[in-house]
């Protein structure tokens, strides 16, 4: 599973001109599934974000998680992070999971981040969406999950 996270301060997803989810400080994270990823990678995926210590503790140290920040998540698909620009111009994105993979392994991320967090937002799995938001730093992680 290939993840890019960014801290912000607010990030909101916008379909058609109307915001289908928003949230204040926290994290905007980008999934893309690959072939073989299962539940058990979302799972793991999932407990590695809500742990990463990337927000300033009262000593400025990024010691803090986004749950000790009392921070949302925005969980948008993003299949294009699997791009391979090895060859040519046109990004081939075979490396990412087949649709119906990927969206049942994005609902399971969506499903069990709600479960277990609070604050969670969501983009719409292969919707065309316009994503707005402020990096906070900036922080931006980039994680492969397997």
């Amino acid at each position: 599973m290939l993840i890019l996270i960014q801290r912000v301060k607010k990030a909101k997803v916008e379909i058609d001109e109307k915001t289908v989810g928003s949230i204040g400080k926290g994290l905007l994270v980008f999934v893309c599934a690959e072939p073989t990823d299962t539940t058990e990678t979302v799972e793991k995926a999932l407990k590695k974000i809500l742990g990463l210590r990337i927000f300033a503790d009262q000593d400025g140290k990024m010691n803090l998680n986004v749950q000790q920040q009392n921070g949302g998540l925005l969980i948008v698909s993003q299949f294009t992070l699997a791009a391979d620009t090895q060859r040519g111009n046109r990004p081939s994105f075979a490396k990412s999971a087949a649709p119906e993979l990927a969206k049942q392994l994005y609902d399971h991320f969506v499903s069990k981040a709600k479960n277990t967090y609070h604050n969670v937002a969501t983009g719409i799995f292969g919707a065309d969406m316009l994503v707005h938001l402020v990096n906070d730093g900036p922080v931006t992680i980039p994680m492969q999950i397997s």
